[in-house]
C-alpha cells in the first residue's frame, strides 16, 4: 500500500511580467498580506498557502499561470468588495454544482497579467443569493 508523500500545496507561483503592477494587484486589490519581495519575487500568504509571484528566469516559463481559485465565505459581498477595488471580473458569482444540499457558486476575474483566477463559494442551499 503506497502512503500519501504530499500532503497540501504549500505554494503556488505566478509568472509576471512587471512585478510592481502585480504585487500592487495582490496587495491592495485582492488583500493578501505581503510575506516578503526579494529581487525578482514577492510572496503572499493566503491561509497557510503561499503564492510565489515571479519574474520568469526563462521565455518558456513566461505564459499565464494556472486559475487559482481563493475560497470565500460570501461571494456575493467578496465580488461587491473587490470589484470596488477595481478588480475585474468577467462574470457574475453564479451556481457550478449542487450536491444535496450543499452549492457551489463561482466568479472569475483577471489579474494584473492576464491571469485567470476564482472565488469559489460552498454553501447550504439558497444561502448565496
Amino acid at each position: 500500500m503506497k502512503t500519501n508523500l504530499i500532503q497540501k500545496v504549500g505554494q503556488i507561483g505566478i509568472p509576471v511580467k512587471n512585478l510592481e503592477k502585480a504585487v500592487h494587484f495582490y496587495k491592495e486589490q485582492l488583500g493578501l498580506p505581503l510575506l516578503f519581495q526579494t529581487g525578482n519575487m514577492a510572496f503572499f500568504e493566503c491561509n497557510g498557502l503561499r503564492l510565489m509571484l515571479s519574474l520568469p528566469e526563462k521565455e518558456q516559463f513566461a505564459h499565464a499561470s494556472s486559475v487559482i481559485y481563493f475560497q470565500v465565505d460570501n461571494i456575493q459581498t467578496a465580488f461587491e468588495e473587490l470589484t470596488n477595488r477595481d478588480v475585474t471580473f468577467i462574470d457574475e458569482p453564479h451556481l457550478v454544482a449542487k450536491m444535496g444540499q450543499m452549492e457551489t457558486w463561482m466568479t472569475f476575474f483577471k489579474d494584473t497579467e492576464e491571469n485567470t483566477h476564482a472565488l469559489v463559494s460552498e454553501v447550504q442551499g439558497e444561502a448565496a443569493c
